[in-house]
């Protein structure tokens, strides 16, 4: 009975046994902790010679940089968009620049750094920095990594504070959460780990040596906030700052005979101490232009109080068609030629600063553009210019202008806030109070109070709609009101665009006018002087009424 009994239990045990030995088997594998290394080459993500894989505020880019010969390298196009925008490479003549507050840096081929690395590095096609360079004009942490055979970079540029804590005891850090995930590297006890997010059971760190990955939360203990410690001395683009508010106006001036006219203009004018009279046209992609300058016209500016700032334009003359400004901008040598004249004719001439009005750029062109603000900004900040440059009312369509640098650079950004409805659009108002505040509040967005110059239109459009076809006509506000008072239009206040408008059957045409005039202009004002801009500017001298200059007075006025 009793062997019986001993054979019936081995029988039924045996089986038992096998599938708890299965069943320990299975439970081990699937919860014990794998120690299956990960693929470094498909983490980092790079493949080639000299690659190297690039982290920015701990995220791994698409971007790739370079480990070439001891030193690192980040893609210039990289590092403009993402590091410091001021870099600028001709590719014709293969030269880095870089703008200072009152040098500008250029380094060749050949030029290298005083460690005796290269700045810049052709690969390919594309121009690669040394790391070196980059970080002695850009506000960034960095550290690499190239002991392991995986080269890779990390970049810090945020000045938020981030999560450190300590490690406990020796952990593997694993691509993903969970103990099935493959190591990344061990973080050992006392190490520092950069946490990044924290889970129920894990948390995602940066190790030091290099690692993104993920440890058991319950290994990292005395979390504290840190900051990026920051030696780097940021340069000062000083400006030149006119002792209290603007009034401005420009002066179209297309003939030589026509600078006679200032003082007659000025006789109804009110509290202007800037005029900027239209003198230098571009007209050709070699940097020159034609010059309609007059040392008279400055000693009688000066004499009545007025500063003078020349206009330089690229549109409006004969040969205006002449210019590129994609070839013109984008040739160093062109840019150092028209500079460097300009500066002649200041020092001729004896005039306080220049008034950029370049129009109609492609966007190909904007980064050839600001990279001539730039440049220039650097002779007028040497010689005592002021550098103001006419920029239309910003938008996403025209951001290639890059506003927020010429307020870093330059002394003055005035916007034309006007041409709301141009000509060839459809009809409306050429600068309604809406367009008004919301151009200034774009504006200011981007550039400080102090360095914003409102331009106001001295003009409105008569409109004619005749079916499906629309056009228009310029007129001055005192040309405007003689029209109203000749063809007996009413004029009734619309509180939507803040002007006066009426309209008038001529034939089978309707003709419409958004009028500007002292009321409409006073309302503009006062966004002007609530929202505390240097300054304002009306285009153009001539055009106005004595009673408009009353409208554009910084003293309070009654609403």
């Amino acid at each position: 009975m009793r062997n019986t009994l001993r054979v019936f239990t081995a029988i039924f045990l045996a089986p038992l046994a096998v599938c708890m030995a299965a069943a320990g088997i299975f439970l081990y594998r699937h919860f014990s902790p794998t120690r299956e290394k990960a693929d470094l080459d498909k983490y980092f993500g790079v493949s080639g010679d000299n690659a190297a894989a690039l982290y920015l505020n701990f995220e791994r880019q698409d971007t790739g940089a370079l480990w070439k010969d001891g030193t690192m390298y980040l893609p210039l196009d990289y590092v403009n968009e993402n590091l410091n925008k001021r870099y600028y490479f001709d590719k014709d003549q293969q030269i880095l620049i870089y703008v200072l507050p009152t040098e500008i840096e250029k380094r060749g081929a050949e030029d290298t750094l005083e460690s005796g690395e290269p700045a810049w590095i052709l690969e390919g096609d594309a121009v690669y920095l040394s790391l070196a360079e980059v970080t002695a004009h850009t506000d960034v942490f960095t550290e690499v990594f190239t002991d392991d055979g995986h080269p890779r970079i990390f970049l810090l540029n945020l000045r938020d504070s981030y999560t450190q804590g300590t490690v406990k005891k020796d952990a593997a850090v694993r691509l993903r959460g969970g103990v099935k995930s493959r190591i990344l590297t061990t973080a050992a006890k006392g190490d520092q780990v950069v946490v990044l997010e924290t889970l129920d059971h894990w948390s995602k760190v940066m190790t030091k040596d290099g690692f993104i990955g993920y440890m058991p939360t319950k290994r990292i203990g005395n979390l504290v906030d840190a900051v990026r410690e920051d030696s780097f001395d940021e340069p000062e683009y000083t400006s030149i700052k006119h002792d209290g508010k603007i009034t401005m106006v420009w002066h179209q001036v297309t003939v030589q005979a026509a600078n006679a006219g200032l003082d007659t203009l000025l006789g109804e004018t009110k509290d202007v101490n800037v005029v900027s009279p239209t003198w230098f046209g571009l007209n050709d992609n070699e940097g020159h232009y034609t010059s309609l300058a007059s040392r008279d016209y400055v000693a009688k500016a000066h004499a009545a109080g007025m500063q003078v700032w020349p206009l330089v334009d690229n549109f409006g003359h004969d040969f205006s068609a002449n210019v590129d400004p994609v070839k013109l901008f984008s040739s160093t040598k062109a840019r150092e030629t028209l500079i460097a004249n300009l500066m002649k004719e200041a020092d001729t001439y004896g005039f306080d600063g220049f008034n950029l009005d370049i129009e109609n750029l492609k966007q190909e062109a904007g980064v050839h553009y600001v990279e001539f603000i730039r440049e220039m900004s650097v002779s007028c900040r040497n010689q005592g210019l002021v550098l103001s440059v006419d920029d239309y009312v910003p938008e996403s369509y025209n951001s290639y202008y890059d506003i927020s640098e010429q307020g870093a650079v330059a002394d003055y950004v005035v916007i034309m806030g006007y041409d709301e409805h141009y000509a060839g659009g459809d009809a409306g108002s050429v600068a309604s109070i809406g367009y008004t505040r919301n151009g200034i509040a774009t504006t200011l967005s981007q550039v400080p109070k102090e360095k914003v110059i409102w331009g106001v239109p001295f003009y409105t459009r008569l409109w004619t709609v005749d079916g499906d076809k629309t056009s228009s006509k310029a007129m001055g506000i005192a040309d405007a009101k003689q029209w109203i008072s000749q063809n007996g239009v009413s004029m009734a206040w619309d509180d939507e665009t803040g002007q006066y408008y009426g309209e008038r059957q001529n034939g089978s045409a309707t003709e419409m006018m958004w009028q500007e005039e002292e009321k409409s202009l006073a309302l503009k004002m006062k966004e002007v002087r609530d929202n505390d801009l240097a300054g304002v500017s009306a285009w153009k001298l001539g055009m106005e009424e004595a009673a408009d200059w009353g409208a554009l007075s910084w003293d309070s006025q009654p609403q």
